[in-house]
């Protein structure tokens, strides 16, 4: 057995080997850190910065699919691929979320990357953290996959019940606890100072506003992983692989929020495709414990996963786009 932890999770059936997650990590950190020069210099976003960056990060995917099925087999790809696609859509969920907390702070538009590189950055370490987690409870036992899918129904009755019920996700950012946690600990100052997270003030050092939209980021960072990670591990078991899914869903979503900011509004029926895809995933997870325990039970086939997954998120999309028209047309024909 290999000294290095995260192999002790990946058990014996993981295809990360020692130097494919040394490569692996090494690649995440070289894109981080050009990532965080880019934002160095706090600007407004152009569509084509954007949408050239958007294509790139699905690029990466893309070809990293493609060299698993090359060096590993068709299973170990789909697997992937499905875990990609449920990743990047609880992560467009994700950027919604994001744009009402960068609304209610109030972020300057030429800071809003840096907030989203934060916040993606914290996303990262906190999957890595429940990643690990989920692996060894996967070793603990069977159990565990009766553990993920009750967490991921629960989950998406939740949403469920939230998006039929027309429940709006804004709220006030000023009452969570982790933002009034931080102003009883420092003063806040009332303006941006650039990117800068604290100044010292009147003798003493102080917050700025972005540093606390930035814990409120990390905050919700901690919701979506414990949504996120047992989603994946419903997908494959290898802990390699979701790390893998996880950090290619995230890494483009800094330039993917100015491509779809425009267009998350419009998408009025995304929870309640994201709930389906939780719903089936934690009924899949169920069934395979179940499999474990009766033989008789059938399992989902990766492939049936991702059609299923695929399917939901293009009916999703289509009526969505024919609401909002169906929408424009009701008000332009009430003038």
């Amino acid at each position: 057995m290999s000294d290095t932890p995260l192999m002790v999770a990946a058990g014996p059936q993981s295809v990360g080997t020692p130097w494919l997650w040394a490569i692996s990590i090494g690649v995440l950190l070289a894109l981080l850190i050009a990532d965080f020069a880019v934002t160095h210099r706090p600007h407004e976003v152009a569509m084509r910065e954007a949408v050239g960056w958007s294509v790139f990060y699905l690029a990466l995917p893309l070809v990293f699919g493609l060299g698993l099925w090359w060096w590993f087999g068709t299973d170990q790809a789909l697997e992937f691929f499905a875990g990609f696609v449920v990743e990047k859509s609880l992560s467009v969920d994700n950027l919604f979320v994001f744009m009402l907390l960068l609304t209610a702070f109030a972020v300057p538009t030429a800071l809003v990357q840096r907030v989203l590189l934060y916040g993606i950055v914290g996303a990262l370490v906190l999957r890595g953290v429940f990643i690990a987690m989920g692996a060894a409870l996967l070793q603990a036992g069977t159990w565990a996959f009766l553990v993920f899918g009750a967490i991921l129904f629960v989950t998406a009755v939740k949403i469920l019940r939230e998006a039929l019920g027309g429940d709006s996700v804004e709220r006030d950012v000023s009452q969570m606890r982790s933002v009034r946690l931080l102003r009883r600990l420092m003063p806040v100052t009332e303006e941006y100072h650039g990117a800068s997270l604290t100044v010292r003030q009147a003798g003493r050092r102080a917050l700025t506003p972005m540093a606390v939209v930035v814990v409120a980021v990390f905050a919700t960072d901690v919701v979506f992983a414990v949504d996120s990670v047992p989603a994946v591990y419903g997908i494959t078991e290898d802990p390699y692989l979701v790390f893998t899914t996880n950090a290619f869903a995230l890494l483009g979503l800094r330039a993917l929020y100015f491509v779809l900011s425009s267009v998350l509004s419009k998408l009025v029926y995304l929870n309640h495709g994201l709930a389906l895809i939780l719903a089936f995933i934690g009924v899949k997870l169920m069934l395979h414990w179940a499999h474990g325990i009766w033989p008789a039970v059938p399992e989902i086939a990766t492939p049936v996963s991702l059609s299923v997954i695929v399917l939901i998120l293009v009916v999703v999309t289509v009526a969505s786009l024919r609401a909002r028209s169906r929408a424009v047309d009701e008000a332009s024909h009430g003038r």
